[in-house]
């Protein structure tokens, strides 16, 4: 035992022998750490992707949806891989998904969360207005939403001459929608015509928008740079005097009454009911109240 003993302290002793021990191990690591990053790199799963473009708001089918073979380095904490968890789901209303493109949680919503994203964040006092146009007045279908623009009224005065002007400026576009009510840019698959464009305006101002349109009066619509929109301010009325010749051709109300099942008519301001202190606000008022 002590012959071997000294043999190996001989034989590590040896600097050229030592060196060669660690290069060898030192192969040996390096060799193990390459082979595993080679088999960690080439190493592949199934993913699911489109194999056609899948427009936004769209339900998707099993015959849009197919399995690719990719590197699993490749597949993102987001990414959907199982078709399984796509079949069913709605592309979302906000995105587009190409074909051979693939899917995302952010890109699948279920039936129930696809709100029409135009009615989100409407300020308090503000109304939705839809406004009829036609390719030829959206400038062949050159206003996007988020664009700010004008509307001008044309009509006749009583003497038939030709009244044209701006009425109502700086207008956000929320949206610009098709027949079916669609949005016309949430796809690039198809062309869509414009029917409508939706915008938000104060109270006051969608009264006289609707009656301006059910006189007959013409509501055109002028797009405007994007300077005018990145400096946007207020939705004003731009003509007291066009404003005027609406009002004049329409009756005033003077409050709103609701007819009780009772038969009397409840005749009280909506901004009163309740605000009576001197009574049941509960208690419906009469017209011989």
């Amino acid at each position: 035992m002590g012959n071997i003993g000294t043999m190996v302290k001989r034989f590590l002793s040896n600097k050229n022998t030592v060196t060669l021990i660690a290069i060898f191990i030192g192969v040996i690591i390096l060799y193990g750490f390459y082979n595993w990053r080679v088999k960690s790199a080439v190493t592949t799963q199934f993913v699911c992707y489109a194999t056609q473009t899948i427009p936004a708001r769209t339900q998707i089918t099993q015959d849009m949806v197919s399995t690719v073979k990719v590197l699993s380095s490749t597949v993102t904490q987001n990414m959907v891989t199982g078709c399984d968890r796509v079949v069913g789901k709605y592309a979302s209303y906000a995105t587009e998904i190409p074909q051979n493109g693939f899917f995302y949680e952010s890109t699948l919503m279920e039936k129930e969360e696809m709100p029409d994203s135009v009615f989100d964040d409407i300020p308090d006092g503000f109304t939705i207005y839809n406004l009829p146009v036609t390719f030829e007045s959206t400038y062949g279908n050159s206003i996007f939403p988020s664009d700010y623009i004008d509307l001008y009224l044309r009509t006749a005065d009583d003497s038939d001459l030709l009244v044209y002007g701006k009425f109502i400026q700086s207008i956000e576009v929320l949206a610009v929608k098709d027949d079916e009510g669609r949005n016309v840019f949430e796809t690039t698959v198809e062309t869509r015509t414009p029917t409508h464009l939706l915008f938000a305006v104060p109270e006051d101002l969608y009264l006289l928008l609707k009656k301006a349109e059910f006189l007959g009066l013409e509501i055109v619509v002028v797009p405007k740079n994007n300077g005018y929109t990145a400096e946007a301010n207020d939705t004003l009325v731009s003509s007291a005097w066009l404003k005027e010749l609406v009002l004049a051709q329409t009756a005033e109300i003077p409050d709103e009454c609701v007819t009780q099942e009772t038969g009397t008519a409840e005749c009280r301001l909506a901004d009163d009911i309740g605000g009576n202190t001197g009574g049941n606000p509960n208690q419906p008022q009469t017209e011989n109240e």
